[in-house]
């Protein structure tokens, strides 16, 4: 595991303006830098990053925190992925914490086969770009399938030479071991000379969602014909082919932006797309797709559209896949190329414009294509028709949602010409058999339908008045806790006369502190969980630390809270999106006028707390009689009185958080 001491070096060290500047065109709005949002499509800016605070928030979509959330979210690393990325941008050294023989063993043998595969893939794209074998055959190769320098660049294509253990020498002459290239399937091990798996081969390196090299494709170029056209890297520690899609690196973040993924069947089809301009794609390797490569996608998107050529007998045997994306609750869409086409070739010759038009004119729901794709099989024959059907609800059974069932039930009866009573009732069946067998595996438990009664029958939004002002107290404690203002205490003295007077005593507190205070003075407690959580941690860190920092506060702050803080600190940043100062409109902000902000929010809490004591006696004295509705009675006038007195010693009107 990373160390905390490397941890808190990395955020001390990360300028998130820097982070994302890396990812998202800034400019500078102020002490704030904007941009576009690069979670969705739009042209006026909404993304906003605040170097003062060390954090950002994208208004269109609600998201926000800091550099290593940027990260997770953009990137979609993990958490040690994002740390070990800032970590290698700002050259901070990591260090490892203490683990045991066997936790250590583990991580020492999968980070050297990381570090084996990078070696192999620097030195296979080395190999075609430096040597003269590795230029007049591999890169040729690249250049006749119409691929550019930048292409190469990008998906760090490379070439192993014809020479039997040219790789296996050069890693052992670094110093690799001998076992990692083994293991890792790059050397095949053999008594007297261990030898290069990929010898003659141009070289496709297979990446993680995070960019780490898991293993290889390489294509043989001579004829070969006892070898592979393809071989790929045996499974390993670190590489699943079932769990791995080509691509993916390159492609997600054009797939969570987009909010769709085109999913093809080899290397060459996603490289050409992406030179063609259309880059959410990712390839299945040629593997039958599996239910890991469907969750990768469903991590980024919703939406898959299946890219087949034109081989009927070929699609026929892919089309099993578009039930396991239904089974994972997404939505799939075919799309199939002209008869001698395929993703690659069409692509090569096809503008971006046309092949954009192209792919949104032929995208079929899955029901239509799967219909015009079996109805030419089944043509007049009822036998193999009413197996159709069946092979059609049988896909449409996948489908969780019941309304989306219902749609494609409506169109499986257009298509098919069939009742949808029919189409239904076997859907039942299907549902019937699905449901025994879950039987089997585990009893089902089935509560009672309650009613729960309609607390708002009007039907309109409740303004949470109290989380509101407790919202705005915790607002205070992260922008302004640490700052010293002068607040005015109202003391009730007896005079030289004895008649009680209210005197005016202005002594200064640390912000924090006044706020502290005062609630513990009434004893008020937070009303709502995760407020009055976040206002404990609060109250607790500026205790323990006489220098309050915000960027060191973020820096120790449970996930839990991340997103309510990041929300809460970038309230007042919304004036800078529309740029307000622009039209000579200057919001006065509230550093300027802080004591009487605390003041007003303070007394706002106690007012609505007073009110609400009011009401639950006032509600009491219906339901009460004799001494005991005089009590209450008297309680309520003495609240009321209180309240009064209260309103005329602040001079104060209530103010509305919203």
């Amino acid at each position: 595991m990373i160390s905390k001491a490397t941890i808190d070096t990395v955020f001390e060290t990360a300028r998130v303006e820097e982070v994302i500047g890396d990812f998202v065109q800034l400019k500078r709005a102020g002490t704030n830098f904007k941009g576009l949002s690069p979670f969705s499509d739009e042209r006026s800016p909404s993304f906003m990053v605040s170097p003062v605070k060390g954090i950002w928030k994208d208004f269109s979509t609600g998201k926000g925190g800091n550099s290593v959330k940027f990260l997770m979210e953009h990137s979609h690393f993990t958490y040690p992925e994002a740390i070990r990325y800032l970590a290698k941008k700002y050259n901070i050294e990591i260090e490892e914490t203490e683990q045991t023989d066997a936790e250590k063993a583990n991580t020492d043998i999968r980070e050297s086969m990381y570090l084996v595969s990078e070696f192999a893939k620097d030195y296979f794209h080395k190999t075609l770009l430096k040597t003269e074998e590795g230029k007049a055959i591999g890169l040729s190769y690249f250049k006749e399938r119409g691929f550019t320098n930048d292409t190469i660049e990008k998906f760090s294509l490379g070439y192993s030479p014809e020479t039997w253990d040219a790789f296996t020498k050069e890693a052992l002459g670094k110093g690799y071991k001998l076992e990692f290239l083994e293991s890792t399937g790059l050397t095949i091990p053999r008594e007297d000379r261990p030898f290069d798996r990929f010898k003659g081969r141009v070289m496709f390196p297979i990446q993680s969602m995070s960019g780490r090299i898991l293993g290889f494709g390489g294509r043989i170029l001579s004829n070969d014909k006892k070898a592979a056209k393809y071989l790929n890297s045996p499974e390993s520690e670190i590489y699943h082919k079932s769990k791995v899609l080509y691509g993916i690196f390159q492609a997600k973040q054009s797939i969570a932006k987009l909010n769709n993924c085109y999913l093809v069947e080899g290397y060459t089809d996603v490289i050409q797309f992406n030179q063609a301009g259309i880059e959410n794609v990712v390839a299945s390797s040629g593997t039958a797709l599996t239910p890991d490569q469907i969750r990768l996608v469903n991590r980024l998107t919703k939406n898959i559209t299946v890219l087949f050529d034109g081989d009927a007998a070929g699609l026929r045997a892919s089309i099993r896949g578009i039930d396991l994306i239904l089974e994972e609750g997404m939505n799939v869409k075919v799309c199939t190329f002209p008869e001698g086409d395929d993703p690659d070739s069409f692509a090569k010759k096809t503008s971006y414009d046309d092949l954009v038009a192209y792919l949104e004119n032929n995208a079929k729901d899955f029901i239509q294509f799967k219909a015009s794709l079996l109805m030419n099989e089944a043509k007049n024959d009822p036998i193999k028709k009413a197996d159709l059907i069946r092979d059609m609800v049988l896909s449409i059974s996948k489908i969780s949602d019941k309304i989306q069932r219902e749609v494609y039930i409506q169109e499986c009866s257009r298509i098919m010409d069939i009742s949808e009573q029919v189409l239904v009732s076997t859907l039942a069946q299907l549902d019937q058999k699905d449901n025994l067998d879950v039987a089997k595996k585990q009893k089902q438990e089935y509560k009672p339908l309650e009613v729960v009664k309609n607390e708002n029958p009007s039907g309109a939004e409740k303004v949470d008045v109290l989380g509101n002002v407790e919202r705005e107290i915790i607002k205070i404690l992260l922008l302004y806790g640490n700052k010293t203002e002068e607040f005015e205490d109202v003391l009730m003295k007896t005079d030289d006369e004895g008649e009680i007077k209210n005197f005016v005593e202005k002594k200064e507190y640390k912000v924090f502190h006044r706020i502290y205070l005062s609630l513990q003075e009434d004893e008020i407690d937070f009303s709502t969980i995760k407020f009055k959580e976040l206002y404990n941690n609060l109250i607790n860190f500026y205790l323990q630390n006489d220098n309050f920092s915000l960027e060191q506060y973020l820096m120790h702050l449970q996930p839990e809270f991340a997103q309510e803080v990041t929300d809460i600190l970038m309230d007042d940043e919304r004036y800078v999106i529309h740029d307000w100062e622009g039209q000579n409109i200057f919001p006065k902000t509230k550093a300027e006028t802080l004591r009487q902000y605390v003041t007003d929010v303070l007394f706002t809490l106690r007012w609505f707390l007073l009110s609400e004591i009011v009401d639950n006696f006032k509600h009491s004295l219906s339901n009460e009689s004799g001494a005991d509705n005089r009590e209450l009675l008297s309680m309520v006038i003495d609240y009321s009185k209180l309240k009064t007195e209260f309103s005329k010693t602040t001079g104060r009107v209530v103010v509305s958080y919203h």
